[in-house]
């Protein structure tokens, strides 16, 4: 696999110093398995930020990663990552990922020992740091629900330590703390849709054809009385053509 699989990358774009490889910028969709054969199964840190990878099967050959970085890439979701039970940095910082509740507990599932998890930049992390426009409160509730989510081995999520304060308040509340990111165009399309039904429901139900106000036949604004002018039409236009018959 070495000699065959060290032709699917370029080679001189990778560093390697103490088991540590640096693979980045290359455009790759996904983790060339010549990386395997050249940097060996002794590497313990691999970056691959700055490409384009939608799939990370190939890391299941690392045995001995501590380090993943994949900060920069096309990334939707964590369906090809393997059982990595000797990983403790995960950076996903700036991919695609908009389901965040899959992400996190993909990587509970697959990473019993991690101690740092950034997921910064994705369209599902309400984080302020990217997007100065998002509510605060939003990133906390995320928080909560990450940090009960994740394993306990975790220390710093994102940009911060995990305190203890947030550990005891994820235990209490954090799984009732779960957001959910509206991809934009459905959630026109669902407002757009619910006024519609909205307005047919409230047309079909109040909708009649009489006056929105009905008075009581004797609760009427009318008068009677003399009139001291009288009207003889004799200057009328239409008189012209009434004949004495028709009258």
């Amino acid at each position: 696999m070495a000699e065959r699989g060290q032709q699917d990358f370029n080679r001189s774009a990778l560093t390697v110093r103490c088991g540590r490889a640096c693979y980045t910028g290359q455009r790759a969709v996904k983790i060339p398995e010549g990386l395997v054969g050249v940097v060996g199964y002794d590497c313990t840190s691999l970056d691959l930020s700055y490409n384009e990878l939608t799939s990370i099967t190939a890391v299941k050959y690392f045995d001995r990663l501590q380090v993943l970085i994949l900060d920069n890439n096309k990334l939707r979701d964590l369906r090809t990552l393997p059982q990595m039970p000797t990983l403790t940095t995960l950076s996903l910082n700036n991919n695609k990922i908009s389901q965040i509740d899959g992400v996190l507990k993909k990587i509970q599932e697959c990473c019993p020992n991690l101690v740092y998890v950034s997921l910064l930049g994705n369209p599902g992390c309400p984080d302020q740091l990217t997007n100065p426009s998002t509510d605060e409160e939003d990133y906390n509730r995320y928080r909560l629900y990450a940090i009960y989510v994740l394993p306990p081995s975790l220390r710093f999520l994102d940009s911060r330590p995990v305190t203890r304060e947030e550990r005891i308040n994820a235990e209490i509340r954090g799984k009732f703390s779960r957001t959910i990111k509206l991809v934009p165009e459905l959630t026109s399309k669902f407002v757009s849709n619910s006024m519609d039904e909205i307005d047919d429901i409230f047309f079909n139900i109040h909708y009649t054809p009489l006056p929105t106000s009905i008075r009581d036949p004797h609760d009427h604004k009318g008068a009677f009385g003399k009139c001291k002018y009288r009207y003889s039409g004799k200057n009328s236009e239409g008189n012209r053509f009434i004949s004495n018959n028709d009258l």
